[in-house]
């Protein structure tokens, strides 16, 4: 017996019982009953028996625990589908590659402590189905650390795996550098230097990023936090041609990194090219020195040209009108805002009976105008008794005729890249600066570090890292729901000029004033779209009756959540 629904032209559908026979060799039905104004429920309820199955009402059926499921089950089937537990560590490790994988994990969707990651992961505590997923039971903190010890001491051979996957010769190799805080002062790694998070006064790490020509992050390494970025060029060269073993890459790095120093030492002895820009006071020379005429630009925003300081190299001068809008409104704002100090200042002095002197009041002004960095903007009178303060309009004038100008340099020849291409490969640094937000504050969490040892650090930053490089992965995927643009040929061929920013394409425009996707569900930041897979969740049930009564029950997804599953090419009823 079986329930066949037969649709009606202008009525509700008919479901009926019926029952298929044999006459001879031909099967024939008839039917037993007209169940059309059953209830629902009631007729699910008679197909599930009729199918072999127990059908349970709300009294037979008890769910003991609910976790949360989908964003574990969409994060570790990207990981596993990628193959980063394989690079990770062999099954004769599995316990410690498991904990690895689950550290990696866990940092995506929850990153905490490693204390707070243990009791997450414990079957006793966890907070989402991951510990079951990777069968980890009891799990404690001192097996955590014991990890992330060992994952250390794997970095070598996994960095050589990812660069054998993403690195060849001849490609693009974008690398820049950032820092970090930590807390207490017993980290040898531990210095007071430049520091990226605005905290002054506090200790902290260097660490420098590899990427790939597509932002697919590499590679990492930690130097001391007082370590300056050109400083930690040469062992990233030496990381590209000993352990990687690229004989030839081009390395795109920013001003303040691949300097005429480190060029002349670090980057032409090894055979390397590179890509990067000129500092101010160098853009300067060429425009004093005649080599940049800036009348060049009264028609053209790019041109290339060759000076004599720089033998062998192109230069490729930039001119964007908006940038030199937002410096020059920049510049203004900084001068109102020292003028406004400077006449706080001259204020309290006249109040004062006993002056201060020109020492001292040299001192206080100095104080002010330091402040917003542009002393070299203010000519300033001091007296016993006080001071005056005006702009130097010349020097201001000097400095605004260079707005918005900036000066690619490259070693290599425009028969390999044109000059639009050597652009596009420079700002692709954008791409490390986005790795770095997301390892730091938006996603991953890299801070505060409370790790005490050298070693323990160095693991730490490359678990972030190697977490950061799953993120790209479904990042890459999940576009069409995220409010990623999906049709970037269609806003770069818009693009009047490639000095001019890169405006949205007419489909990421409209998935944004929507705030939907082109198949009308709702559109998603990374974060966010974790946060509704969560939901999707993982039920451990127990049926009154039954041999076996216990059933893992997986929630039925939502569309957008059966959609981010279909990107990632992951299965949520996998609990294993």
């Amino acid at each position: 017996m079986y329930i066949e629904t037969v649709p009606n032209r202008t009525s509700p559908p008919a479901v009926l019982l019926r029952e298929s026979y044999r006459v001879g060799a031909k099967v024939m039905k008839r039917t037993l009953l007209n169940l059309s104004d059953w209830p629902p429920g009631l007729v699910d309820g008679l197909r599930v028996l009729l199918k072999g199955g127990v059908a349970v009402g709300s009294e037979g059926l008890a769910i003991h625990r609910s976790l949360p499921h989908g964003h574990v089950a969409a994060v570790l089937g990207v990981l596993r589908e990628i193959g980063l537990d394989r690079l990770i560590g062999r099954p004769a490790m599995a316990r410690l590659r498991d904990l690895v994988v689950a550290l990696i994990v866990s940092r995506i969707i929850e990153p905490a402590s490693k204390l707070a990651t243990a009791r997450d992961l414990d079957d006793a505590t966890a907070t989402s189905s991951l510990g079951q997923m990777l069968g980890l039971g009891s799990v404690a903190e001192a097996e955590l650390y014991a990890a992330l010890d060992w994952l250390g001491e794997r970095q070598p051979a996994i960095e050589a795996a990812l660069a054998k996957r993403h690195l060849q010769d001849g490609t693009l190799v974008l690398y820049d550098v950032s820092s970090s805080y930590l807390e207490g002062r017993c980290c040898e790694l531990a210095q007071i230097g430049y520091s990226r998070d605005g905290k002054r006064g506090t200790l902290q790490i260097v660490y420098g990023l590899l990427c790939a020509a597509d932002g697919c992050p590499v590679a990492i390494e930690v130097f001391d936090g007082n370590t300056g970025d050109p400083a930690t060029l040469a062992t990233q060269v030496t990381k590209l041609k000993e352990r990687f073993g690229l004989s030839r890459v081009v390395l795109v790095g920013d001003r303040g990194m691949i300097t005429s120093a480190r060029i002349r030492e670090d980057l032409q002895p090894n055979g390397l090219d590179w890509i990067t820009s000129l500092r101010g006071p160098a853009i300067r020379e060429l425009a004093d020195g005649g080599a940049l005429q800036l009348s060049l630009f009264d028609e053209r925003d790019m041109a290339e040209i060759s000076a004599p300081e720089y033998p062998g190299e192109r230069l490729i001068v930039c001119r964007n009108p908006l940038l030199a809008a937002e410096r020059a409104r920049k510049r203004q704002d900084l001068l109102a805002a020292t003028e406004r100090d400077l006449v706080r200042l001259q204020t309290g002095f006249k109040r004062r009976r006993r002056p201060l002197g020109v020492a001292g009041i040299g001192l206080a002004v100095g104080a002010v105008i330091d402040k917003y960095k542009v002393a070299k903007h203010f000519q300033l009178d001091i007296s016993p008794r006080g001071f005056t303060f005006r702009r130097d309009e010349a020097a201001i004038a000097t400095e605004a005729r260079l707005d918005g100008f900036y000066v690619i340099r490259t070693s290599v020849s425009a028969e390999q890249l044109d000059a639009p291409a050597a652009v596009r490969a420079y700002k692709s640094l954008a791409q490390v600066e986005h790795a770095f937000r997301s390892l730091k504050s938006v996603d991953l969490q890299i801070r505060p570090i409370h790790h005490w040892l050298g070693p323990r650090v160095r693991a730490h930053v490359f678990l972030c890292m190697l977490a950061y490089y799953v993120e790209w992965h479904m990042r890459a995927r999940l576009k069409p729901i995220l409010f990623d643009d999906t049709d970037r040929t269609t806003a770069e061929a818009a693009r009047a000029s490639i000095v001019a920013p890169i405006e949205p394409s007419p489909a990421a425009a409209a998935k944004r004033g929507r705030k939907r996707t082109q198949d009308g569900l709702p559109a998603h930041s990374f974060q966010s779209l974790l946060r509704d897979l969560a939901t999707c969740t993982l039920n451990q049930a127990t049926l009154a009756i039954g041999k076996d009564g216990a059933v893992a029950l997986v929630a039925r997804p939502t569309p957008v959540q059966a959609r981010a599953f279909g990107l990632l090419g992951t299965n949520p009823n996998r609990t294993q």
